[in-house]
């Protein structure tokens, strides 16, 4: 039977710091590397995500989705100084609050027309 094959992997932070590297098998999915990534996010950072629907995950300048797997987002150009894959964790929070706090501007708006044909 052979050997599966394995991949180890960093993930790099918004502030420069690193998360792992761990091992993965290359059959591990991007979704479960992102509920790593929440589980294993370090304490005292301004930006914590609340679930994995709030990370991306970026590597080869590619966002990585959910449904694809290590294998599949390796990088194509063979592999990097000590055999560790970086991927880059962007953590954007849901727009949930910011779309129900519109401003209402109340002041009616006049249509003023300045133009002048001579």
């Amino acid at each position: 039977m052979p050997e599966e094959e394995s991949i180890d992997i960093k993930f790099r932070l918004y502030d420069g710091s690193d998360i792992g590297p761990f091992r993965y098998s290359a059959a591990s999915t991007v979704d479960f590397l992102k509920q790593r990534v929440v589980s294993d996010w370090p304490k005292g950072k301004t930006v914590v995500p609340k679930g994995i629907n709030e990370v991306k995950l970026i590597s080869s300048g590619k966002i990585l989705e959910n449904n694809k797997t290590v294998g599949q987002c390796k990088n194509p150009f063979g592999e990097t100084a000590g055999g560790v894959t970086v991927m880059h964790v962007v953590v954007q929070p849901s727009l949930a609050k910011t779309k129900t706090e519109k401003k209402v501007d109340k002041a009616p708006k006049a249509v003023i027309c300045t133009c002048t044909i001579l």
